[in-house]
């Protein structure tokens, strides 16, 4: 990896550490009266498991729900397994870890990888099989694999958890249908007057008295206000810095695959025939700030008239011109040697 790329990508993952474990400090520090003795750490202590729990659940969750969302198959020895064997045989020429490989029942020609935590996934949509041709789909899964393997995926998807939760985003509301909003308010129902009857001992007045239950909602609604600011501000540098990486990290995939597939000139021809495929307004409205883990195309893989499709709100992809071009740049390096 390029210097200036590498520290690039570890100052984006520090401060998605960084900004998460200060979120982790105020819900600490919220949950903190309330904790039995035994668990009732100082909350930077008790922030620093937080963080890390934090992080692993956005990356088992985005990946989770990535196959959930779309309905994605996995391939291997019953369901495509030429496209496997396809895969193995580039992951084994890049000496990386052999990604799981799944595909989309989709129309929109597209392709994306996800981190996990161990080897992450690659997904195609079976519009992309159908219109490419062996060497294309070399280049598409070079460039995909060059994403697992510098760590894109595992860093952009970490930093997608602050957005995540500035847009009211939770483990239930990864999960589509009108049970899981009932399950939601059922549960928020749940733990109000849990909350209330823990913080009982440090609210004016008597038990269930109005001065109580008034200091109680004006706590509640503090609490809201002054954190949806704070965690706007603290998810802010990190959209920042993980837009550019992911425009940045576009570039050094399209490049790392042309070199391991020794073709530049077909990632180029499939940019350039998929960068135009018509899409609704509103997808690319959406694509502009809402892309689907690292894809090779914005738009995801289906139009913005399904809600709950699968996004991950901190991407951005460069010009597809800007990346046809440095391909043809990366083409005369290889020819001259």
């Amino acid at each position: 990896m390029d210097r200036s790329l590498l520290v690039r990508t570890v100052a984006t993952g520090a401060a998605t550490v960084v900004f998460t474990g200060l979120f982790a400090v105020g819900v600490a520090g919220f949950l903190h009266p309330w904790l039995p003795a035994p668990v009732a750490v100082h909350p930077v202590a008790l922030a620093v498991p937080l963080t890390v729990a934090l992080l692993a659940w956005q990356t088992r969750t985005v990946h989770r729900n990535l196959v959930d969302s779309l309905d994605a198959r996995f391939a291997g020895d019953d369901a495509y397994p030429g496209l496997k064997a396809r895969l193995d045989r580039l992951a084994q020429s890049l000496d990386t870890t052999q990604p799981r490989l799944a595909v989309v029942d989709s129309d929109t020609p597209n392709s994306c990888s996800v981190a996990d935590g161990r080897t992450g996934t690659i997904a195609v949509s079976t519009g992309l099989l159908d219109a490419c041709d062996d060497a294309e789909l070399d280049a598409v899964l070079a460039h995909e694999l060059a994403h697992l393997h510098n760590r894109d995926a595992v860093v952009l998807t970490a930093a997608a958890f602050l957005p995540a939760v500035v847009n009211g985003e939770t483990p239930l509301d990864r999960r589509s249908g009108n049970a899981t909003a009932a399950t939601r308010w059922l549960l928020l129902g749940l733990a109000v007057p849990v909350l209330y009857v823990l913080a009982v001992p440090s609210l004016p007045g008597a038990a269930f008295s109005g001065q109580s239950l008034l200091a109680f909602l004006t706590a509640g609604v503090g609490v809201v206000v002054v954190g949806g600011v704070a965690l706007g501000a603290l998810a802010t540098p990190v959209v920042f810095l993980a837009r550019s990486l992911s425009r940045t990290r576009e570039f050094a995939a399209d490049r790392a695959a042309a070199r391991l597939t020794g073709d530049p000139a077909t990632l180029a021809t499939v940019l350039e025939r998929f960068g135009d495929v018509d899409r609704p307004d509103a997808d690319l409205r959406r694509a502009e700030d809402s892309l689907y883990g690292l894809c090779l195309l914005p738009g995801g893989f289906e139009p913005s008239t399904e809600p709950d499709g699968f996004r991950v709100e901190t991407q951005a992809h460069p010009a597809v011109d800007e990346r046809i071009r440095r391909l043809r740049d990366v083409a005369t390096e290889l020819e001259t040697g």
